[in-house]
């Protein structure tokens, strides 16, 4: 997950969050459309000076508003993408808009998870390039790992759940990427008080380094400082106005860009790494 960043797809905050209702979409005080959508265009900005290739999804004022966080209706693997089932009702028409996009560019679909399944992309973190860690919470259930876990182990993958706290209630977002970020291989930026324990204790049996990011900017975040993209190892981008998590991810031997981000990541509780779906990555 942190393999050089060849092709991500996305979707523009102009169309999609021009009519957001913030208390329908559970968006924050400082939700502004406008100038998310231009912070939006900055991030868009960092990810294609890293060299990766932006696949946008339509520009349309279709009332979306969450689509922007691509990361969330596909997963992709080595063998097509899987298109996911949403646990956030009002985004439930998305995984519609990714497999047009598959489509469109080629991409073979491997497999759909199906109600009553539900997993979003958030709640799904590759160990290595044959282990696939799920969270299970609010945004994922059972019925959704285990027909991800269908699909995946035929063809030599491992699926593992895990368990997340509830935090801060059925209305907000937790998911398993919320307290990891991969930083390398070998390397995650983490919030350890809620991660799973046997999570936990699964990349410390791997060897994978955990930095912590600091608890205050991670409770002032809503979560949002622990998500930063690396468009390749150790090479991140993360929002603005979180000093301590930037230095320690810089003391770990990062080189750490950010962007302002208070209007659609703060606001929103999606980060950069939500903003994107990654469908190359080439170590």
């Amino acid at each position: 997950m942190a393999a050089p960043l060849k092709r991500v797809l996305m979707r523009s905050a102009a169309g999609a969050m021009r009519r957001a209702e913030p208390r329908q979409w559970h968006y924050g005080a400082g939700f502004e459309s406008t100038r998310a959508a231009e912070q939006h265009r900055a991030f868009a900005d960092l990810v294609a000076a890293s060299g990766a290739a932006i696949e946008w999804l339509p520009d349309e004022d279709d009332g979306l508003s969450d689509s922007v966080f691509t990361h969330d209706p596909s997963l992709m693997t080595e063998n097509g993408a899987i298109i996911l089932a949403m646990g956030k009702a009002l985004r439930r028409a998305e995984p519609a808009l990714h497999e047009a996009a598959y489509e469109r560019l080629g991409i073979p679909i491997l497999g759909r998870i199906e109600n009553p399944g539900q997993v979003e992309g958030g709640d799904c973190v590759w160990i290595d390039d044959r282990t696939l860690a799920i969270g299970r919470g609010v945004r994922t259930n059972q019925s959704g790992i285990a027909q991800m876990a269908a699909i995946l182990e035929p063809l030599g993958f491992a699926v593992l759940g895990y368990d997340l706290p509830l935090w801060m209630g059925e209305e907000a977002c937790l998911h398993l990427m919320s307290v990891i970020s991969p930083l390398a291989d070998d390397l995650a930026l983490v919030h350890s008080p809620l991660l799973p324990a046997a999570f936990y204790q699964l990349l410390r049996a791997r060897g994978i380094g955990l930095v912590e990011g600091d608890p205050a900017e991670f409770t002032e975040s809503n979560g949002l400082s622990l998500n930063v993209l690396p468009t390749s190892p150790r090479d991140v981008i993360m929002v603005a106005g979180f000093p301590k998590t930037k230095a320690a991810m810089e003391a770990a031997g990062c080189r750490v860009q950010t962007f302002e981000a208070d209007a659609l990541c703060i606001a929103c509780e999606g980060g950069p790494t939500c903003l994107t779906r990654p469908i190359l990555r080439q170590g």
